[in-house]
């Protein structure tokens, strides 16, 4: 069992600055790409950025400029820096990992933080 668990959403002006951190935790034997997702209401959730374990990244272009994806590997921990943020960027923030467990490759989802940009 991999636990997921996002941190950092909060309210923001637009053209302000957030990051999310997200950790997993568990019977982990080897994390492999992570993932930023986000969901606002009434629409389908979305992909904002990936990182593989050897740090490539792909973007949404609907943040690329604006948002960088990172990791730690040795904490199994990826963070998401959004800058310039704009009304459209409010959502359910969700963080994805996929992880090899030692018997098993799976992935688990994380409850999601809530982003808001209101002025």
């Amino acid at each position: 069992q991999v636990q997921v668990v996002e941190s950092g959403g909060d309210l923001v002006q637009p053209g302000g600055s957030l990051r999310l951190s997200c950790a997993a935790s568990g019977s982990i034997f080897r994390i492999y790409a992570m993932g930023w997702y986000r969901q606002a209401p009434g629409k389908q959730r979305e992909l904002v950025a990936t990182i593989s374990r050897g740090g490539i990244t792909n973007y949404a272009d609907s943040v690329k400029g604006r948002f960088t994806i990172s990791r730690d590997n040795a904490k199994n921990t990826v963070y998401l820096q959004m800058n310039s943020l704009k009304p459209e960027d409010t959502a359910v923030y969700y963080c994805n990992s996929e992880y090899y467990s030692g018997t098993a490759y799976s992935y688990s989802w994380g409850q999601g933080t809530q982003v808001t940009v209101s002025s």
